[in-house]
């Protein structure tokens, strides 16, 4: 995002409808395919970002003019996961019909159907295999990982939209690529 996306959200502070529905387009993709990383669950994703763009509504004469508001967006969205994973946590008791059991209907990381080839890129397979150890690995690291790899943000962004300092957020990220490597049956390799 640059200045403009700046003025944009400054004009969506003074109740411009219209820069809300731009900043929505430009913010929506990226904050939703991290949730979708920070959870693995599509619906709750979606529900986590309109739970976030509520909260940026509430918080709005909050925001300080002239700064960059992905940082601020992406903060908003951690928080906002961070409290829903761990009210769900707290409410994990299993229940005969409980809607998390059944699972989602099967799609590769593609977007095609389960079984469906996709024409190119990666092995589906593996890219479920790396998926899945993703989501094993301790919620701090995988945001790091997330953040830093898939996201591919600067250490230094990602820090601020973890809210932690740039080394703690290496620390994280180095801890959870090795787990990684360690459940992908990957040699480490030392540098």
């Amino acid at each position: 995002m640059s200045d403009a996306d700046a003025e944009l959200m400054g004009r969506y502070c003074d109740g411009d409808a219209s820069a809300f529905r731009d900043l929505y387009e430009l913010a929506a993709p990226p904050l939703r395919s991290y949730l979708l990383r920070m959870t693995g669950n599509r619906a709750l994703a979606d529900d986590l970002l309109q739970q976030t763009f509520l909260k940026l509504h509430k918080a709005r004469p909050t925001y300080v003019r002239g700064a960059r508001p992905m940082p601020w967006l992406y903060a908003i969205a951690h928080r906002t996961c961070l409290d829903a994973l761990r009210a769900r946590q707290r409410a994990r008791v299993r229940v005969p019909g409980d809607p998390e059991a059944v699972p989602e209907v099967a799609a590769e990381i593609t977007g095609h159907r389960e079984g469906e080839a996709p024409e190119t890129g990666p092995d589906p397979a593996e890219m479920q295999r790396a998926l899945d150890a993703l989501q094993q690995l301790p919620s701090k690291q995988r945001e790091a990982v997330v953040l830093l790899k898939l996201d591919g943000r600067s250490v230094a962004e990602a820090a601020a939209i973890a809210g932690t300092t740039p080394g703690a957020l290496k620390v994280r990220a180095h801890r959870g690529y090795a787990r990684l490597r360690e459940l992908l049956g990957k040699p480490s390799s030392d540098r």
